[in-house]
């Protein structure tokens, strides 16, 4: 996947941002653990990214995923072409049928400038999840290196 060059963009209120607020510079930023919609968006982020590396088809972001062991078994194809297909009826993706001639037809997808914007949503929210699992860690840590007291 050759990666594309990303597009100039200008930060605009979105009232439907991931993202709890904003920057100075309109980059997003997020705070707190909200939840985020259906349980199946939880994989969202993940074929965003991918998506920002280049151009793929459904069968390739799944090999990624499953390499990246996101799930604690295969993951669903199903699951994939259903976040694509939502992708790419929020505009996010563009999709067209591949002109390789070896091997079954398929649909490859794109970011689009709404995609690389979700991203960008999705890392804040991300960065936001990662700070909160770090702080969990160091106190959880920080109880477990200390002696028990035993319950009475």
């Amino acid at each position: 996947m050759n990666a594309p060059t990303r597009p100039s963009r200008t930060p605009a209120p979105d009232p439907e941002a991931l993202a709890s607020d904003r920057d100075e510079a309109g980059i997003p930023i997020h705070h707190g653990w909200a939840p985020l919609g259906g349980r199946r968006r939880w994989m969202e982020p993940f074929v965003l990214v991918l998506l920002a590396g280049g151009g793929a088809h459904g069968y390739a972001l799944t090999a990624e995923l499953e390499a990246m062991r996101i799930t604690n078994g295969p993951v669903d194809v199903g699951q994939v072409y259903r976040i694509l297909r939502d992708l790419d009826e929020a505009g996010q993706v563009t999709s067209r049928w591949s002109t390789d001639q070896v091997g079954p037809q398929r649909r490859d997808y794109e970011l689009t400038e709404a995609g690389f914007a979700a991203l960008d949503e999705w890392a804040a929210v991300m960065k936001e999840r990662a700070r909160l699992i770090a702080e969990f860690d160091a106190r959880y840590l920080e109880w477990v290196a200390r002696p028990r007291r035993p319950s009475a």
